[in-house]
């Protein structure tokens, strides 16, 4: 027994011996591998730095360099996609959430399945919060009602850290849709916070119905974006790093009768939500968080309603120009075709 415990420990130094080869090998290829991404790094600010020059110059000698534009513009994509290829700098969000730790996803699959996990969570998450509010809907308990707000606090925190670290790996969410999650953070840690109190008890049904309808809601979007994003980008016109959000997008415009009436909803309602927080912040008692509250779902609402009401002219005059550009090109074809005949 002694002899075979000896010889299976020579083995296994053996292979240690090839772990500490292999591990050295690995070690030196990492340090290969920052020589080779600070050089890129390097060449692609020169390239930047060089594209700006020719372009000031085109534009200042006033001679319209068409071919020079495009192959300009084709050099600004390819720029663009050896960048994701890189790490990327986490932003002051980042930084002061999680310290400076370098969040660059540079595996291609990584990158998706990170997406794949952040579009999971959001729909488990949404099925948790439709039956716990339903739950508060039946029964009443404050420890539920706690553990529902504490889930959506966490929730929407957690959406704000997940979504710049998309952003850091070519995610292209922007503008409103980012900043509503920042807001219906502090809209659901100043909710957690309220004391049971008169005006929480009037407010707490419509809070908790309206929640219900919201998680419906972002189910349904989340079925339909998904949808219209794979469409897209087996045509070459979507990023794979899109994600679906839970507002209204340019590009989801197929069904569009069929998710606009549910959005509608959901922003009046919040507008109403707004209104009734109001209307009880002049009660007897009531503290800071209904007036607060009211402010923060006028804005969700506002914001919401403003950036709908923005996109939907927006791309119905892209469909007048649409339609026209192509009614010219009929003419303009039928005008040749004549004159080739003649």
């Amino acid at each position: 027994m002694a002899d075979t415990v000896l010889e299976e420990w020579r083995e296994l130094s053996e292979d240690f011996k090839k772990l500490e080869a292999v591990n050295k090998i690995y070690q030196e290829k990492i340090d290969e591998v920052n020589k080779y991404q600070k050089e890129c790094e390097k060449q692609l600010q020169h390239q930047k730095y060089r594209i700006a020059i020719i372009t000031k110059n085109i534009q200042k000698s006033g001679t319209k360099y068409e071919e020079l534009k495009e192959e300009i513009l084709k050099r600004e994509a390819q720029l663009h996609e050896i960048k994701q290829t890189l790490p990327q700098d986490s932003g002051r969000y980042l930084k002061v959430i999680l310290g400076n730790v370098n969040v660059s996803i540079l595996n291609k699959e990584e990158k998706l399945k990170y997406k794949g996990d952040y579009e999971k969570f959001k729909l488990i998450i949404s099925v948790v919060a439709f039956v716990l509010a339903i739950v508060n809907l039946m029964f009443i308990s404050r420890r539920v009602e706690r553990l529902y707000l504490f889930i959506l606090v966490w929730y929407y925190f957690t959406l704000t850290i997940r979504e710049t670290i998309l952003r850091v790996n070519g995610s292209r969410i922007k503008g409103w849709w980012r900043t509503h999650h920042f807001v219906s953070t502090a809209a659901a840690a100043v909710l957690l916070i309220w004391p049971e109190s008169e005006t929480w008890n009037q407010f707490r049904v419509v809070f908790m119905a309206f929640n219900a309808y919201l998680s419906f809601v972002q189910f349904l979007q989340f079925r339909y974006q998904r949808g219209v994003l794979y469409r897209l980008k087996a045509l070459g016109e979507r990023d794979n790093m899109d994600i679906t959000v839970e507002g209204f997008h340019r590009w989801m415009w197929q069904g569009l009768s069929f998710l606009f009436p549910f959005l509608f909803i959901v922003y009046f309602v919040q507008f109403y939500l707004a209104c009734t927080l109001y209307s009880l912040s002049t009660m007897t008692g009531a503290t800071w968080h209904v007036p607060t509250l009211s402010l923060l779902f006028f804005i969700l609402s506002a914001g919401n309603i403003t950036t709908m009401i923005m996109i939907v002219p927006d791309k119905f005059k892209r469909n007048v120009k649409l339609k026209y550009r192509l009614l010219s090109q009929r003419l303009w074809n039928s005008t040749d075709n004549s004159t080739k005949q003649n």
